[in-house]
């Protein structure tokens, strides 16, 4: 069996929380994850945004960094990369084939998230990173990133998610997203209602951790052009004038805002040492495609956005309404084990056309089951559907422009290789 066979083999796991396996398994390869400091990112929407611009600071404070995120656009080596730069293709089959043969030495398989958050482990060490930002896979207490002892964490916007995983209210959910707080760690927690509030400070009390609310003593003076955003932010900790944000849309101010109190407070803390140089370069130099990602195509604008849950397609759907003066057509897949229902009527306020197309992996629901919901919850948008999403893209520049993408980064991810 091959490297990426062995771990392609894991997928039929699925989803498994805990984390007796990832310790074992991290034992086995001589604790990987003990050889570099850790700042974890955990959150409903955002954690990708805010761990792509954590990382960008402490690159350009002079760190050598690891960053971990999932899932993938295009390719598995994208979840890997040591400043900036996806692991070469060689260098992850290398490590697979350590972390294969280290699972066969375990009473049970380990699934696919455990195996790369291993892998990941690996590369830093070998890479020799001084610090890895870690983006949450799913919850927080019982996922596998979660065997780290970071030195810091953020908790972005807590949301509705993953319900049959986390719990079916906003507190229960936000316990296990708290649940990656730990002794003497930092922990800055993005704007958020009050009971998540309450719970991430419950949290912190129990495990004797300094929280900082990322919103408390901030002013922010932003102006949006064209979807883009220039701000100026004051913090208790001083003030960072005339910001560019390379990512687009009005919420990733509140992502700048976290981003940049956790670097501001890793620094007075002296915890890592990161000037107001780096703060700027981590705002305006950072890369995170499919995140409101305008492309020229063909002589046409495609705007793509990962947005895969209902807090992420009203973002967007209010995004598009700020930006835009009439609906776009939109073509959207949607995960079966999402809100389809909320994300649909999320993205109807900006929407022309849909045009329902399904990514390729199992957990897509077919595109007739979406046209079928459509017309129950927003029958005054024309839908329509295609199998293929180059096909469902074809037809969507034809009714205007931007043409959207939305729905599943899955979905982003075939689209943007497509046409990149």
């Amino acid at each position: 069996m091959s490297d990426r066979s062995f771990l392609d083999s894991l997928e039929i796991i699925g989803i498994k929380l805990g984390l007796d396996q990832i310790r074992a398994l991290c034992e086995q390869l001589d604790r990987p994850q003990d050889s570099f400091r850790s700042i974890v990112v955990a959150g409903t929407n955002g954690k990708g945004s805010v761990t792509a611009m954590v990382e960008r600071g402490l690159r350009a404070a002079g760190y050598r960094t690891g960053r971990y995120t999932s899932p993938h656009l295009a390719h598995l080596e994208e979840r890997f990369a040591i400043d900036g730069v996806s692991v070469p293709a060689n260098v992850l089959d290398e490590v697979l084939g350590r972390v294969q043969s280290a699972a066969t030495k375990l009473p049970a398989p380990s699934s696919y998230f455990e195996a790369t958050t291993a892998a990941a482990f690996e590369i830093f060490r070998d890479g020799q990173v001084d610090v890895a930002v870690l983006e949450v896979g799913l919850g927080g207490r019982l996922d596998a990133t979660n065997v780290v002892t970071p030195i810091a964490v953020a908790i972005t916007a807590i949301d509705f998610d993953h319900q049959a995983y986390l719990g079916d209210t906003i507190e229960a959910i936000a316990r296990e997203k708290a649940g990656v707080i730990k002794p003497d760690c930092l922990t800055v927690l993005a704007i958020n209602p009050k009971a998540v509030r309450e719970v991430v400070r419950a949290t912190c009390e129990q495990q004797g951790a300094s929280l900082v609310y990322a919103p408390d003593g901030v002013a922010i003076d932003a102006r949006i052009v064209d979807g883009a955003t220039t701000l100026s932010l004051t913090t208790p900790r001083g003030t960072h004038a005339g910001l560019s944000l390379a990512l687009r849309g009005r919420h990733q101010i509140d992502n700048a805002v976290t981003a940049v109190r956790l670097l501001e407070e890793l620094a007075a803390s002296d915890r890592l040492s990161v000037p107001a140089g780096a703060i700027r370069s981590a705002l305006a130099d950072v890369e995170w495609p499919a995140r409101l990602e305008l492309i020229r195509w063909n002589g046409h604008e495609v705007l793509i956005d990962g947005a895969h849950n209902p807090a992420g397609a009203h973002a967007l759907a209010w995004h598009l309404q700020e930006t835009y003066d009439h609906r776009v057509p939109m073509v959207v897949g949607i995960m079966r084990d999402k809100n389809i229902g909320q994300m649909i009527q999320s993205l109807a306020p900006a929407a022309s056309h849909f045009i329902f197309t399904a990514s390729a992996t199992g957990r897509a629901s077919s595109p007739s089951d979406l046209v079928r919901a459509a017309a129950h919850i927003a029958p005054y948008v024309p839908a329509v559907e295609f199998a293929r999403p180059s096909d469902a893209l074809r037809h969507a520049v034809t009714l205007g422009q931007p043409a959207v993408v939305a729905g599943s980064l899955y979905l982003a991810g075939e689209i943007r290789a497509d046409i990149s």
